[in-house]
């Protein structure tokens, strides 16, 4: 057992106090010092450069780019290499997640992460989605153990960082191939920690999440390991934590719309936001998002996001559907903050 598993085993689950402490201590992944134990997982599509320094802002120790094709950044494609790759100074420590299989083209990728200023790399075996599995990337390489070894030792070789593996328990129900390549990987390759979801590939983000299966792994592996999966709210994060005896946790879906997750974890916070907090948040991202594409793609690029937090910002259900309507046919940014300006949340209707 790890020196890292033994400090975050101590907690009871019946010490509240404890596991918040725990939750807040700094930590070491491969000589990086990680100020603390919550996270912010990799979010495909979404977690781009301003996600992850709003999750920052808030408190995450450690964050982790969206997934990144390996091919893209070796062939020079210019939007992932100017977007996906940027990486802004206050969001370190951050990791660069690549996907792919050819473990000479991971090298390739892994060198241009490293002169971006990535400070690790996280290799994506878990991806359920078939167009990356076809392809012999994400979850596909649960079945392939040489093939996802050789790119962990090609992308440390190639950038000289610390490389993770973010994986699943298995491609199917009782599978165990993820279990079993996450001992080959500790034992053949250079891997510095493992992140694992636990739920087979099968799933996607349905069903219940193994953590026993996790704590298992924790307490043999000679690595660290990190959990995500089912983790969206502070007290299902904090039992999770526990019964994982993981090292960290990385928080994914449970953000979205909710930063202050990140909050409720790490700095006591105990009320759900205003509707002023949720409004200057939704401010922070159109500004944020509109500096990284420009007004025209920010506009588009935000309608994902508006949903999470307009539920945030109270009213009856009718009145929430007309609000979600109207900024998603707005016609710019600047119509988007004036309709979430105006917006007056009509009061809920007495429990009968």
């Amino acid at each position: 057992m790890s020196s890292e598993q033994a400090t975050i085993e101590s907690p009871a689950t019946d010490a509240g106090p404890a596991v918040v402490s725990a939750l807040r201590e700094p930590w070491s992944l491969a000589g990086i010092t990680i100020p603390n134990r919550v996270g912010l997982a990799p979010l495909a599509g979404i977690g781009n450069w301003f996600v992850r320094l709003q999750a920052r802002r808030h408190g995450a120790g450690l964050v982790v780019s969206e997934m990144v094709s390996s091919y893209a950044v070796h062939y020079g494609n210019q939007r992932t290499c100017t977007e996906l790759l940027r990486i802004h100074p206050d969001e370190h420590p951050v990791s660069i997640q690549l996907f792919g299989a050819d473990p000479e083209v991971i090298a390739s990728a892994a060198e241009r992460v490293a002169a971006v200023g990535a400070d690790l790399i996280d290799i994506n075996m878990g991806c359920p989605v078939p167009k990356v599995c076809k392809t012999g990337a994400g979850a596909a390489l649960l079945d392939d153990p040489d093939r996802a070894v050789a790119i962990v030792n090609a992308a440390a070789r190639a950038s000289g960082l610390p490389v993770t593996v973010k994986l699943r328990t298995g491609l199917r129900a009782g599978d165990g191939k993820g279990v079993r390549l996450a001992y080959e990987l500790a034992e053949r390759s250079p891997v510095a920690a493992l992140c694992v979801h636990p739920r087979n590939a099968t799933q996607r983000h349905t069903g219940k999440p193994d953590y026993e299966l996790v704590a298992e792994m924790a307490g043999r592996l000679p690595v660290p390991v990190l959990l995500s999966g089912g983790l969206r709210s502070a007290d299902g994060v904090r039992d999770a934590f526990v019964r994982s005896g993981a090292t960290a946790v990385l928080l994914a879906r449970g953000t979205f719309g909710n930063p202050w997750l990140f909050d409720e974890l790490l700095h006591d916070r105990g009320e759900q936001p205003t509707r002023d907090e949720v409004l200057a948040e939704l401010d922070w991202l159109i500004d944020r998002a509109t500096e990284h594409l420009g007004a025209v793609r920010a506009n588009r690029y935000l309608r994902k996001f508006y949903p999470w937090y307009i539920e945030r910002l109270g009213g009856v259900r009718a009145q929430q559907k007309r609000l979600q309507s109207a900024v998603q046919q707005a016609a710019d940014v600047e119509a988007v903050r004036a309709l979430l300006a105006s917006y007056e949340p009509a009061p809920l209707a007495p429990e009968s």
